[in-house]
């Protein structure tokens, strides 16, 4: 072996990438280099914050619109399989704590190229996720400031943002911090007024609120169990970012703290926030009142008359769509800074500033979101439901690669061949085999959607692209055909 040599990465690796990252297990997060300034109240928040966003405020509506009550049994259903996922995220970051996360564990149990497709298509998820939060949190300003053209809001949130995640990572997490306290407060808020609304019948929805409304109009299943189902594709979408918590891994304080229990809190998250606050909303409003475009949040204030109604959803929703973006600068960082380290981007990606941060990968991802804020200003706006439904197979993938990581780890650890996590997934790799079936099963249901399916050809291309862009670089590094570790193990 070759002699070590300190990198750009934060800590001495073998030259020749014989071990580590490549390699497989040893690397570690103290190897990494970044600061670990996330606190665990921050990690909680952040871990919130990813399950509720603007698919929840304002892509519900259609939702609801398309299953009527039973949408609230979607949420529930796709929520259990997030859980499944977490919990299989949380014994791959217990066995191996790192930022890269799972473009790291796809490199080490899947092969390269897993680790090479699943970091890039991550990184694409967020930026075309930026982009679109970036323009809808404009439109947002258009509310209350209407004569401020919507490129010079995009723009300003665009700096504020970038500084924010430029500075150091404990800014970052003190603003998502914030806006996901926001989200919360609001939420319950929601939840506790609607409560009383229904046992106390005050406010102008008083009269017609009841808990019958969940079965009274057509039944629990109004359009059908085929058209509930048919909803998940979109449901799916209002859990994208669930999985931050495991790009934190490398700059949390105490991650074999934090992390089992950001994740263990997440059914009681899910229960709370979306099933718990849709069935309270289709309480007090009968289901066949929402719509496509309409907040079922903003429908469900003005139903009962509080002032200022708009207004105040207004606010919370520009607060998700920034949150999101705020979330996306953060880990496109991290991705391109992990696709550095193990050659499949360029080196000058992977530097740390002097505040420990990865500017410049921040920075490139940051230049292409600015276009994304040109483009949505002038093209229609169907445009935003294509970016939503890209990053919708975006993340199925990374989920899948999630799932398919944590069932050959579980395999390696039944072999002796590795060390048994600290945060194990309950029923070993049975669930992880479950939600891999449930995630084809919404991927044939996108297919199966005459308007959401453009998204598959848009994965098809960038999947084409993928592996130009792979054989390209195995060319120029022939050390990047080396397969994974515990893979090959397995085959001997």
């Amino acid at each position: 072996m070759t002699s070590p040599q300190v990198d750009t990465y934060g800590g001495d690796r073998p030259t020749g990438g014989t071990t580590g990252a490549r390699g497989g297990p040893p690397g570690g997060p103290a190897e990494e280099g970044y600061e670990r300034g996330l606190g665990s109240r921050q990690v909680q928040m952040i871990a919130i914050g990813g399950a509720i966003g603007v698919g929840l405020f304002m892509g519900a509506g259609a939702n609801i619109a398309k299953a009527g009550p039973s949408i609230i049994l979607m949420y529930a259903l796709a929520g259990v399989m997030i859980f499944f996922i977490m919990r299989a995220l949380g014994e791959l970051l217990l066995y191996r704590p790192v930022s890269g996360s799972f473009a790291e564990y796809a490199r080490e149990f899947l092969g390269p190229f897993m680790g090479f497709a699943t970091g890039w298509t991550y990184w694409l998820m967020w930026v075309v996720t930026g982009m679109a939060e970036l323009t809808a949190a404009a439109i947002y300003i258009h509310f209350w400031f209407p004569q401020i053209p919507q490129w010079v809001s995009a723009l300003v949130f665009l700096v504020v943002l970038f500084g924010v995640n430029l500075i150091s990572v404990k800014i970052f997490g003190e603003v998502e911090f914030w806006f996901s306290m926001i989200k919360v407060t609001a939420i319950i808020g929601m939840i506790v007024i609607g409560l009383g609304v229904l046992t106390l019948g005050f406010s102008d929805a008083g009269e017609t609120a009841q808990a019958s409304n969940l079965w009274a109009h057509e039944g629990f299943f109004p359009t059908g169990i085929g058209s509930s189902l048919m909803t998940l594709q979109g449901v799916m979408f209002a859990y994208l970012a669930v999985e931050l918590v495991g790009v934190t891994a490398g700059e949390s304080e105490n991650p074999e703290k934090t992390l089992p229990k950001a994740i263990n809190t997440l059914p009681w998250r899910i229960i709370v926030f979306y099933v718990g606050a849709l069935t309270v909303i289709l309480a007090v409003v009968k289901w066949t009142e929402f719509s496509a475009g309409t907040s079922p949040f903003v429908y469900t204030f003005e139903k009962m008359g509080i002032p200022l109604a708009a207004g105040i959803v207004n606010f919370v929703v520009l607060t998700a769509a920034l949150s999101s973006c705020n979330s996306g600068m953060y880990s496109t960082g991290r991705m391109l800074r992990d696709l550095a380290a193990n050659g499949q981007a360029p080196q000058a990606l992977g530097r740390l500033n002097v505040r420990k941060t990865p500017a410049l990968g921040i920075t490139v991802s940051v230049v292409l979101m600015g276009i994304g804020v040109v483009l949505n200003y002038v093209v229609p706006e169907k445009a935003f439901g294509y970016v939503t439904s890209v990053a919708t197979v975006c993340g199925i993938w990374t989920w899948m690669m999630i799932l398919v990581s944590h069932i050959r780890y579980r395999r390696g650890v039944r072999a002796g061949r590795l060390p048994a996590s600290s945060f194990p997934a309950p029923g070993g790799s049975v669930f992880s085999w479950v939600a891999v079936a449930f995630l084809t099963g919404v991927t044939c249901m996108i297919a199966y959607d005459q308007e959401a399916r453009v998204c598959l050809y848009v994965g098809a291309v960038w999947a084409v692209g993928l592996l130009i862009g792979w054989q390209f670089l195995k060319r120029n590094d022939p050390g990047q055909a080396r397969g994974p570790v515990v893979a090959g193990a397995a085959r001997k």
